[in-house]
């Protein structure tokens, strides 16, 4: 069983992934790609990539989509506030800065060109009912499971921001089996 971060974000099995490839999800993309668990289905942009996820989470119970840093999640933005609006349980994963980059006061491209990585965090706030940001592998496992489980006992979108250098990084925490769901379509 894969041990990484990749694998906690396919504890909730059911739902397929929806992503638009871009650089601070890509090395998440290769994971969550390899995992045979997952249906994939790529899109044009983030915002279609949440409206789809919304979508499966009308027909399945749960939707998920994967967008990058800033650009992505603000793009994404209004399709995860409809899902809010309409109590579907989306998870939003977004490929965050790598863990390096932090507290180093840098301007990162596909930003708004502030040094200040909280700002999309603060614009999700208000239309999700959990947020996480994980940056390190110690409570990597817990904060994603949180995330999950509030989506879906909340039935409302999460947001957990991986930073971009630890979904291939092996911990033994994501060798644990995932928490036992059982959803039902709306």
């Amino acid at each position: 069983m894969d041990n990484s971060v990749a694998n906690g974000t396919t504890s909730y099995r059911r739902s397929g992934r929806f992503s638009s490839a871009r650089r601070f999800q890509l090395q998440l993309l290769d994971q969550l790609i390899a995992d045979p668990r997952l249906k994939n289905i790529g899109g044009c942009n983030e915002l279609n990539a949440g409206y789809v996820a919304d979508g499966y989470a009308r027909a399945r119970g749960v939707g998920a989509c994967v967008v990058t840093f800033t650009v992505g999640g603000l793009s994404v933005l209004n399709a995860i506030a409809g899902a809010y609006s309409e109590n579907l349980p989306v998870i939003c994963i977004v490929g965050g800065p790598n863990t390096n980059d932090y507290g180093t006061n840098r301007i990162l491209h596909q930003t708004i060109g502030l040094t200040d990585f909280s700002q999309e965090l603060r614009c999700f706030q208000i239309v999700t009912c959990y947020q996480s940001v994980v940056n390190n592998l110690e409570d990597a496992h817990e904060q994603i499971d949180r995330a999950i489980s509030t989506a879906l006992k909340e039935s409302k979108p999460v947001y957990i921001s991986i930073s971009c250098n630890l979904p291939a990084i092996p911990h033994p925490t994501f060798s644990r089996d995932p928490i036992p769901f059982s959803l039902s379509p709306k």
